[in-house]
């Protein structure tokens, strides 16, 4: 469908509800049929003259002739087009592909063959999220924890305790994220994810949205088992055979998708002794830092902060050294939690609600690491996050351990609060952070953070709180894939964050559904 396509349309906050006005003065007409938002940002440069920026298709009666009232290079015509896609595989598939792990990738990979007719089994060694939540309230309060069923593992993978962020910056030509929102809105998501510039779903819907997919993936034939881990490949003639699961039930298998995801450390170790192709990949660690949601509100938004959503940030500095330091991860009004999945290691994330209205907000800021850090082995990297996790759960003895900035760069043990007090779910208790990492980290997270607060009016406050620690921002692993993202073995498709092909809820979706696409081209339905 043809349609005039206007970009780059600017209206003050304070006007937002003359939206329909404001596109008419702009084409110079009277009417028009219906018009859709593309995407809507906000520029915020001038704190004091703030607008909403939109990108709008408008449908109207014949267009061309519309359009030669206007002279704008932001105003052209345009079609709209969807996510399509064609089964065109010949290979006989003798029994369901079976995809380990119910994290966005595995989720969406899984929806689209469902839909497509083939038969899935989508393998979970945690819970479903109805009993996941349990687990994880049990855990916050108690500290006691579940190693197979808390904030990493279980039905919706690490994204579902997180901010539900959907922002990405992967270009998206073939409507692949188009389709993923969409999916996510039949589902039940808010319809305003499909056009926000940083979309979200926060936490508390996700978890509803995540029930949603996984019954519709039944409705379509498809079939999930919880408390269900894979713990061995058959591999015959460089191909995938079968599967074990849990240490005793055979499970035949044609196609494996391994949608892993970050955190399926033991399961990396038994992927590299069945012969799979990997390597150590780079990634970053820091900590987590908690401010005053007015405050970040105020320094974003001035004036108009109480009208506005509440205000995030993105944040980037190279240090002197040639480190990059940034944040990571922003929850706008959310809680710091304590995301563990493995007996004493600690690990924080940052976890929002959809109406992000929690008193303080949160980020990581992480330095980068690369094997110049943790050495050359395929696994250093994996064993350092290991190695920082075991040090914060010692320095909090289980609870996680947090620091005033001031105290942190000073080397000091914090023994009380400023006006800034912790948001958390999980525990905490003041600690010294300062020797958590190398010299060469710490000093670079403080440079970064001292150099934050130019940018962002009371960042490097002194009573600013740093929880540690973030280790997990992605998979210090790449599991190896052929341009038909297949692995070194037949038949495993390596797919997501964990096998080091996305990094977010987004992007790990999207890439179940390239997987999906590479399926479907060399395999019939079963």
């Amino acid at each position: 469908m043809c349609m005039i396509r206007i970009n780059n349309l600017k209206i003050r906050v304070e006007d937002d509800n003359l939206l329909k006005e404001k596109i008419l003065k702009k084409l110079r007409i009277d009417d028009l049929i219906n018009y859709k938002i593309i995407k809507k940002s906000i520029d915020a440069r001038d704190k004091n003259n703030i607008f909403y920026v939109y990108e709008i298709n408008v449908l109207v009666n014949e267009e061309e002739k519309a359009l030669k009232k206007v002279n704008d290079k932001n105003v052209f015509i345009t079609t709209e087009k969807d996510y399509s896609y064609k089964v065109t595989g010949k290979k006989e598939l003798n029994n369901r592909i079976v995809i380990v792990g119910s994290g966005p990738s595995g989720l969406f990979c899984g929806y689209l063959l469902s839909e497509a007719g083939y038969k899935v089994t989508i393998l979970e060694q945690g819970k479903p999220i109805e009993d996941r939540i349990v687990d994880v309230e049990n855990f916050f309060k108690t500290n006691k924890l579940n190693p197979l069923s808390n904030v990493q593992f279980g039905e919706g993978g690490a994204g579902t305790f997180s901010d539900g962020k959907l922002n990405t910056l992967v270009k998206d030509k073939l409507n692949r994220g188009k389709k993923v929102f969409e999916i996510f809105i039949e589902n039940g998501a808010p319809d305003n994810i499909m056009y926000l510039n940083k979309p979200h779903i926060g936490t508390d819907i996700l978890r509803k949205v995540i029930v949603n997919i996984r019954n519709k993936i039944i409705n379509m034939g498809g079939e999930f088992r919880f408390n269900t881990k894979l713990t061995d490949i058959n591999i015959i003639n460089n191909k995938v055979n079968s599967i074990e699961v849990n240490n005793k039930e055979i499970i035949n298998c044609d196609l494996l998708v391994l949608a892993i995801g970050h955190s399926a450390r033991d399961t990396f170790y038994m992927l590299y002794d069945k012969g799979l192709n990997m390597k150590s990949k780079n990634f970053a660690v820091g900590l987590r830092i908690e401010h005053p949601k007015d405050m970040i509100n105020i320094s974003q938004y001035g004036k108009y902060k109480d009208i506005l959503p509440t205000a995030s940030y993105k944040l980037t500095y190279q240090t002197k050294d040639g480190r990059g330091v940034y944040s990571f991860c922003m929850c706008p009004g959310g809680f710091v939690v304590n995301a563990s999945s493995e007996e004493k290691r600690l690990v924080v994330n940052g976890m929002s609600n959809y109406n992000r209205d929690e008193i303080n907000s949160n980020s990581a800021i992480v330095v980068t690491v690369s094997n110049k850090d943790f050495g050359d082995n395929i696994f250093s990297g994996l064993e350092f996050q290991r190695r920082l996790e075991e040090s914060a759960y010692k320095l909090g003895n289980g609870l996680i351990p947090v620091q005033l900035f001031k105290d942190y760069k000073n080397n000091k043990l914090s023994t009380k609060f400023g006006e800034v007090i912790p948001n958390t779910k999980g525990d905490y208790i003041l600690s010294n952070l300062h020797d958590l990492f190398s010299k060469e980290i710490t000093n670079s997270i403080i440079e970064g953070i001292d150099y934050f607060g130019s940018k962002i009016k009371g960042f490097n406050r002194d009573d600013a709180i740093l929880l540690g620690v973030e280790s997990r921002t992605s998979s210090p692993i790449i599991i190896e894939r052929n341009e038909e993202l297949i692995s070194s073995v037949e038949g495993i498709y390596p797919c997501g964050e964990g096998a080091g092909y996305a990094g977010g809820i987004t992007t790990a979706a999207i890439d179940g559904v390239k997987v999906f696409e590479s399926i479907i081209s060399k395999y019939k339905i079963n």
